[in-house]
């Protein structure tokens, strides 16, 4: 049996940044809520994705922009290396598939 472990977000995009031949995305999910008053209280987190597509890679830098919403989709991996003696963790979320939703401009208030 096949197994794998994925991840799937709709977010905004914060930076693009291009590293050698990999182009990293910062993205944030919006988890607000409304407060005893009633106001709208923002709770961004925030995950980089990382394309290692080359056409991919392309496409976003040609189409994609801070505030844009976008579809990632790939796999996760949990990845580690040493540092003076101490091991150290992190996540790795390669995106294998990216779509943008809407641009900036187009976004609706979605806090109402």
């Amino acid at each position: 049996m096949r197994t794998h472990f994925e991840f799937n977000a709709i977010a905004r995009v914060g930076k693009i940044t291009a590293i050698g031949s990999i182009l990293k995305v910062s993205l944030a999910a919006e988890y607000g809520k409304r407060n005893d008053r009633g106001d709208f209280e923002s709770n961004p987190f925030w995950n980089t994705v990382t394309i290692f597509n080359e056409a991919t890679i392309k496409w976003v830098k040609e189409n994609v922009g801070p505030g844009d919403l976008v579809h990632a989709r790939g796999t996760a991996r949990e990845t580690s290396y040493d540092k003076n003696g101490e091991t150290i963790y992190g996540v790795t979320f390669a995106c294998d598939q990216f779509d943008r939703l809407a641009k900036k401009a187009e976004r609706q208030d979605d806090q109402q």
